[in-house]
């Protein structure tokens, strides 16, 4: 059978067929990332009132963290409030009154009650906004990894005041070489090995990014591959590596 093989594969050559060749696996290096990573900040100056979680603590998206002083935003809020809520209801009796086609009521009155209404409720929006800007909150589900400000402490427009960390699943990054990222696919299931003590841990991911480029400098194509780490046994921002097959 291996004389038969071998005199199929020299007709073959004669014939200028090439032979298949399996290519050898491939280990491409990179660095894991958290799938959620991001410093909040303020976009107004106050002074930190309270913290609702420490650092380590989990938080679930949407969450308040921190709250800056806002007594004079929540009595502006009440005040723009109750100058809607008059505007609304002078109106509305102006067109009960419209509708029974009373003389006493005209059309432009009517129009000038429902423009007044409409500025009160925007002004009341306005000033539940810079309301609202008085706390930060999560915008994804994840662990406290820093604060930068104490209660009583004061913090600038845009100044780093909170990190937010999703360490349940990660991305391993790699920049590969165009021919071994060739070898990918969308959502294919690929071996990772990250680095840990004492030992590397070995898993599976998924391939959820093949850059659409090749960088012309290096002749590297980025690959994002996103694995499961609900047990927190990758700690995000260790190297590893990727077996491409």
């Amino acid at each position: 059978m291996k004389a038969k093989s071998s005199l199929v594969a020299l007709l073959l050559l004669c014939l200028g067929v090439p032979a298949l060749v399996q290519a050898e696996p491939i280990m491409a290096a990179g660095i894991t990332e958290p799938v959620c990573d991001v410093t909040l900040s303020s976009s107004v100056a106050g002074i930190v009132s309270a913290w609702k979680f420490k650092e380590g603590d989990f938080v679930k998206e949407g969450e308040a963290i921190i709250e800056l002083d806002k007594r004079l935003e929540e009595l502006e809020t009440e005040r723009r409030k109750l100058a809607q809520d008059n505007h609304k209801s002078d109106w509305e009796a102006l067109q009960t009154l419209f509708k029974k086609n009373s003389i006493s009521v005209k059309k432009d009155e009517l129009e000038k009650a429902e423009t007044e209404y409409k500025i009160a409720a925007t002004e009341f929006e306005m000033a539940a906004e810079q309301l609202r800007k008085r706390s930060i909150t999560a915008p994804c589900s994840g662990y406290i990894a820093e604060i930068t400000r104490k209660v009583g402490e004061a913090c600038q427009p845009y100044q780093p005041l909170i990190r937010v960390v999703d360490t349940r699943k990660g991305y391993f990054v790699s920049n590969v070489e165009a021919r071994a990222a060739g070898r990918l696919k969308p959502n294919q299931i690929v071996s990772l090995e990250i680095e840990s003590v004492p030992a590397a841990i070995t898993l599976k991911g998924k391939t959820v990014f093949l850059s659409p480029v090749v960088d012309p400098a290096s002749g590297l194509q980025k690959v994002r591959v996103l694995f499961d780490n609900a047990e927190g046994q990758v700690r995000p921002g260790v190297a590893g590596k990727m077996l491409i097959e």
